[in-house]
């Protein structure tokens, strides 16, 4: 049972590093997307948009396997390896559904508030830091919040090309004749995304005091 757990416990870290990994790359580029599907820019924003449409309308396994398999079958050339692959996927895919959340929060600021920024003499880049970012902030930490869970269970999908993860390496036990693994899995899954629900939950309280 001990090297059961072990097991299990060394798939969970992978699960964990994907998660992280995933989150330090696409929450910064969410904002990058969410910024040109707000462009002056027709050409620009339409490309973007365009984007954002074809990665959130088509299933993140079906991202998986083009990403890892889609350059040798199409080009003959070697591709990325298999944890390099999920991470690109991953970070890509999430990074277009948090662009979303990120583009309504900031279109949901009244533009009188930009406009009494403009009027005290601030700067574009001063109205955005210091008026509008912390009041999108409040207003996304929910969706963000459902998103960080989701990814968390998306996690599993990394197995499609291999990965060993954890409903993997419990899902191999069943052969052995033994469940009970599933269940620990499981166990890991609830612990974490309880954590993640308490974090937010303290982050939304804390950030009761910006209404409306």
């Amino acid at each position: 049972m001990t090297v059961i757990l072990e097991r299990l416990t060394g798939a969970f870290a992978l699960n964990c590093e994907l998660f992280f990994l995933t989150l330090l790359f696409s929450l910064p580029l969410g904002l990058v997307v969410a910024f040109g599907s707000m462009s002056r820019c027709a050409p620009l924003r339409g490309v973007v948009k365009t984007f954002v449409w074809v990665i959130r309308g088509t299933p993140l396994m079906l991202q998986l396997i083009a990403i890892f398999y889609g350059p040798g079958l199409l080009f003959g050339i070697h591709g990325l390896g298999r944890f390099d692959a999920v991470v690109v996927a991953f970070v890509i895919n999430y990074a277009c559904y948090f662009s979303e959340i990120y583009r309504g929060g900031i279109e949901s600021i009244p533009q009188g508030q930009y406009e009494a920024g403009q009027v005290l003499g601030m700067t574009k880049s001063q109205i955005f830091f210091k008026v509008v970012l912390l009041q999108v902030i409040k207003r996304i930490v929910t969706p963000m919040g459902n998103e960080f869970i989701t990814l968390v269970k998306d996690t599993a999908l990394s197995r499609i090309i291999g990965i060993y993860e954890i409903i993997y390496a419990g899902e191999s036990y069943i052969k052995k004749g033994l469940f009970w693994p599933l269940f620990y899995t499981a166990a890991f899954y609830l612990v974490f995304n309880g954590v993640l629900t308490v974090l937010f939950a303290k982050l939304e309280k804390k950030l009761n005091y910006f209404r409306g």
